[in-house]
């Protein structure tokens, strides 16, 4: 059964243009990765990625011979961006892996779908969707779209042997789009594999815990992250310290309409001492911004459970004005 698309987004002038100028003649060119597997979930879309079986030099070509703007954003990596009515798209050739070390990846371009699947992590990011809406489906991601099943490509160890930011990528997609538990296998392959996080640069692992207690309940991925032991490796402040208070604060977010703040979600992880935060900041290289609010949280008593609102209050109003 062929799956096809009807969103609004999908009919974009601009998106249109482009997909046009690449399918024509010899290219091929398809929507690739988050936003068909978002459109799937009906989850909202932020960028469109482009995928093409055309190289940089041919891509740039045909947009600058159509008067459209070209970047080369990533070309080393096979990616431009194109610019179309003010509209920015990433476009990159179809590739694969020849040689990783874990951090990085030599490729080579290629014109195989199957193949430039094969190299992303998850079966759910292994999609791509034609002009029409059409999504094609190389790896049966639309199976586990379907259960919501957040599972490696073919060999889980080998996935992330190839990256290790994949364990952490494992977690947070699981958060924000996973149902009952983690894919067994992955979990396996992420408590072996682990200690490869430390190879990582303290951005990357930021970044990615970022988006995961930005998710709509990252609960039960960190959970799973404690019970593995990656929670440990990138947090060993919150070491010998609980993650109950975090279902509590998520549903109080939710009871009151709270906006979410992920910074308050690590906290509530985390233990309130000066030191241990000072060095999770230097750690991973936080902004100051960031470090003075987990410094000025530490520094803050803890209210009486009987205080009067007013009071309540008013205490916050004087910690932040004399932080």
């Amino acid at each position: 059964m062929t799956e096809r698309i009807d969103q609004p987004w999908l009919s974009q002038p601009s998106l249109q243009t482009l997909l046009d100028l690449l399918n024509h003649g010899q290219g091929q060119a398809r929507i690739a990765g988050g936003a068909v597997r978002n459109a799937l979930l009906d989850q909202p879309i932020s960028d469109v990625d482009i995928a093409t079986t055309l190289v940089p030099r041919d891509v740039m070509l045909r947009l600058e011979q159509a008067g459209h703007r070209c970047v080369a954003t990533g070309i080393e990596h096979g990616t431009v961006t194109a610019i179309l009515d003010g509209e920015s798209f990433e476009v990159t050739t179809l590739r694969r892996d020849v040689e990783t070390d874990g951090r990085h990846a030599r490729v080579l371009y290629g014109t195989s779908w199957e193949a430039d699947a094969r190299r992303r992590d998850l079966t759910i990011n292994a999609l791509y969707m034609d002009a029409d809406g059409t999504v094609f489906d190389p790896l049966g991601g639309m199976a586990d779209i379907q259960t919501r099943t957040v599972r490696f490509i073919d060999d889980a160890e080998m996935r992330i042997r190839e990256d290790y930011l994949r364990i952490l990528r494992f977690f947070r997609f699981f958060a924000w789009y996973g149902s009952f538990r983690p894919d067994a296998d992955g979990l396996k392959a992420c408590t072996r594999l682990k200690d490869g996080l430390q190879q990582l640069s303290a951005e990357r692992v930021w970044m990615e815990l970022s988006k995961l207690f930005n998710a709509p309940d990252p609960g039960r991925a960190v959970l799973w992250m404690r019970q593995t032991g990656v929670l440990n490796v990138i947090l060993p402040e919150s070491e010998k310290w609980g993650i109950d208070a975090l279902p509590a604060l998520i549903q109080a977010q939710k009871t009151h309409q709270w906006t979410a703040d992920p910074l308050v979600r690590l906290m509530a992880i985390m233990p309130p001492m000066e030191q241990r935060m000072s060095e999770l900041a230097t750690r991973l290289k936080l902004p100051n911004k960031v470090r003075d609010r987990f410094i000025r949280w530490t520094q803050t008593p803890e209210p009486d459970p009987l205080i009067k609102k007013t009071e309540f209050f008013k205490q916050i109003y004087w910690q932040d004005h004399h932080a």
